[in-house]
């Protein structure tokens, strides 16, 4: 058996590290989405506070703070994963989950009275919030990275891309865990009043499970063989790509990723000023196409729709999502990624403008709702996952980590401005349009920009299917 497992690899051994990686995607998705449901009980229990007024302006800082720290810890990211290692920064990213939950869901701890809303509450709160920012900004650049460095070759974008299907399930997880928070008091006439008392504060503390787990199941994996190569720790990274891959092909690969490092740190723009502006460019686009502010305000657009049960028609929603995030998962490898991406955005343009055309023109109910379950299938097939199998694998070997740091850094500040300026866009008023003009511009916009990113992907992304990430090296090289 063990002859066979150096002569072969294991792939229930690569599935396993997977496995454990992904949940850092999990909880990506989980920390990102529990404010949908919480937010309104949120602002329900700020809104009693004595001391100040909690207005919209500060309930959309407070929705999207957390994305502060998604931007601090992007930025972190490259340093952290060139000097600690991939495996230790996940691991950091894990205890920060954890101690975001916990003190999101109780932000009065050792300073403040229980229950007593205020100004220096708030500020706490949203500090806990940027707290857990940090940990998905570290763990939205290390785990695809992670994965991608670890993965073969021929599976790498299939294998990746199980990272965004977990940050989609880690949405969906959470949307069902609202619902039956919420639900769990439905019959009770004082609902309200729970949920701004207690129930937000349980869909906060629900994520310290998955955290925990995270951090303790981190600590079993290996370190990336890209990562240990750099070290001069050639004898582990041996015996780590041994293990997945067999040893003869395991020499192969370890060769190959000695020729490209043989520079420990390059400089950022040492492979040219292009490859760095495309994984930028993916990020913003990812993030300016709009699909963030239909997931974490989802409940309250369903609403607008006129739809009765907005909780329910979320979670529906987010299976939708899981479903579509498989289409990428298992042909990535098969159709490329290119093609993904322009169908997606194709697809996403249709649906957007679909919910545009439907706040100016009388259309059927069921129109608006289907377009922008359109609009969300298709992302989750295309930008959503393709774009992190892009940065993952589009930057060399000796640049990875910065150059991935930035880029993903790119998407959490756009992920900010999309965020906190879609509430103030989708509630502008012009004239005898009302409220219908802010809907319509909102989608219109999107729904261009879209077309934007489908010619954008056409004219200058490479194809990387089938190549090494030693391949995506010399391919730069070549180029600059």
């Amino acid at each position: 058996m063990q002859s066979k497992l150096r002569q072969e690899g294991s792939a229930a051994y690569l599935l396993g590290i997977v496995l454990v990686a992904v949940i850092g995607g999990l909880l990506f998705g989980y920390d990102t989405a529990v404010i949908s449901g919480a937010e309104k009980g949120l602002q329900a229990f700020f809104q009693d506070a004595d001391d100040f007024v909690y207005t919209d302006a500060i309930h959309g800082f407070t929705t999207s703070s957390a994305l502060i720290g998604c931007i601090i810890g992007a930025f972190l990211s490259g340093v952290m994963a060139s000097r600690l290692g991939r495996k230790k920064s996940l691991f950091i990213a894990g205890i920060l989950f954890f101690l975001s939950a916990l003190g999101s869901y109780y932000p009065e701890f050792l300073f403040f009275e229980e229950g007593d809303a205020s100004l220096s509450l708030l500020v706490a709160f949203n500090c806990y919030r940027v707290l857990g920012g940090v940990g998905v900004g570290l763990a939205s650049a290390l785990c695809p990275m992670y994965i991608a460095e670890i993965a073969p070759y021929k599976k790498r974008g299939s294998l990746v891309s199980w990272n965004q299907f977990a940050i989609i399930f880690g949405q969906l997880v959470v949307y069902f865990v609202n619902f039956l928070i919420v639900r769990s008091h439905a019959s009770d006439p004082d609902v309200v009043e729970w949920t701004s008392e207690v129930g937000w504060r349980l869909m906060f503390l629900s994520e310290a499970v998955p955290a925990g787990l995270f951090a303790l199941l981190i600590l079993l994996v290996p370190e990336t063989p890209r990562y240990l190569t750099l070290k001069g720790r050639d004898e582990e990274a041996m015996k780590v790509l041994s293990n997945i891959n067999g040893e003869k092909n395991a020499r192969v690969i370890l060769e190959e990723i000695k020729a490209t490092v043989d520079t420990k740190r390059e400089h950022l723009f040492s492979y040219g000023w292009m490859v760095v502006f495309i994984g930028c460019m993916l990020s913003v686009f990812q993030q300016i196409i709009g699909i963030n502010a239909v997931l974490y305000f989802a409940p309250r657009i369903f609403e607008s729709m006129g739809v009765s049960n907005n909780m329910l028609f979320t979670v529906i929603m987010g299976v939708i999502n899981i479903s579509f995030t498989l289409v990428a998962v298992f042909t990535v490898d098969k159709l490329g990624r290119k093609p993904l991406l322009i169908t997606g955005s194709l697809g996403m343009a249709l649906g957007a403008l679909g919910v545009a055309l439907s706040n100016v023109v009388a259309l059927p109910a069921f129109v608006p709702v289907v377009s922008i379950m359109l609009y969300s299938a298709c992302f989750m097939f295309s930008w959503g996952p393709i774009c992190w199998v892009y940065i993952s694998e589009l930057f060399p070997n000796t640049i990875r980590s910065q150059a991935t740091a930035i880029a993903v850094a790119f998407q959490w500040i756009f992920n900010f401005i999309v965020s906190s300026t879609f509430v103030p866009m989708y509630n502008m008023r012009l004239g005898s349009m009302g409220d219908s003009f802010g809907h319509f511009f909102a989608y219109a916009l999107y729904g261009v920009i879209c077309l934007v990113a489908a010619v954008f992907v056409w004219r200058l992304v490479p194809e990387t299917k089938g190549k090494t990430l030693e391949d995506m090296t010399k391919f730069w090289r070549e180029k600059k």
